[in-house]
């Protein structure tokens, strides 16, 4: 497990963010974070959070491949998920990938030769409104067909970074996968970008032309019941 320094500050820094007693709730950015040194899950970075966690390896791997997230083979800079889900595939959401796929010569979860680009079927992306999607890490690109599919990843191969539809400028996986652990973005360039989208705000103009707001709450109501006198 020969991790460099600032790896090991970056885990205790993830662990001091948890109380006492909850450590091992820190595994899931731990995860991210060795995903960010090595590309991807490595045994090396599963041994890595079992030592840090003082958790068994085998539970550390139960965890990194339930999250489609975590990447257990080399993953390329790149990784393109092609939304299949119900609304992106009435819309077009298979064929995008089946184009991808014949571009890319490689199928789902797999990666190109010279080990650019991964790509993926999404189950959902979250984005029905702009369907069909595709996302490279993470980041959208909205309304896809499979032209513009075909130019995303024709850039991406030619070594720039197309701008998404919405969201910060495009980054590697490895430098996500940072972000993902809670760490703050160090490209000033990642505070550009536009976060929002038409489709999106629609239903919010819609609330406000009506009169709808969300129900009030008590900042002070606390988060966890009070375990009731007679239980204890």
């Amino acid at each position: 497990m020969n991790y460099p320094e600032k790896i090991r500050e970056q885990a205790e820094a993830i662990l001091v963010r948890y109380p006492e007693g909850r450590e091992r709730s820190a595994l899931l950015p731990l995860l991210h974070l060795v995903q960010s040194h090595d590309g991807y899950i490595s045994d090396d970075g599963i041994a890595f959070c079992a030592e840090v966690l003082d958790i068994t390896k085998a539970q550390v791997q139960a965890v990194s491949t339930f999250y489609t997230m975590y990447k257990r083979e080399p993953a390329g800079d790149w990784l393109v998920s092609v939304c299949t889900n119900t609304l992106c595939q009435a819309k077009g959401g298979q064929q995008v990938f089946d184009a991808l796929s014949d571009e890319l010569d490689v199928g789902h979860d797999e990666t190109t030769a010279d080990g650019k680009i991964t790509l993926e079927h999404a189950e959902c992306l979250a984005a029905c409104d702009y369907a069909p999607v595709v996302t490279v890490n993470y980041e959208f690109f909205d309304d896809m067909d499979e032209a513009k599919s075909l130019d995303l990843v024709r850039e991406l191969k030619e070594g720039r970074r197309p701008a998404p539809s919405r969201g910060a400028p495009l980054c590697t996986l490895r430098e996500i996968s940072v972000q993902l652990a809670g760490f703050d973005e160090e490209r000033t360039a990642g505070l550009e970008g536009n976060a929002q989208g038409d489709a999106t705000l629609a239903g919010a103009r819609l609330a406000a032309e009506a009169g709808i707001t969300a129900p009030s709450y008590d900042p002070a109501a606390p988060l966890l019941a009070k375990e009731p006198e007679e239980a204890k």
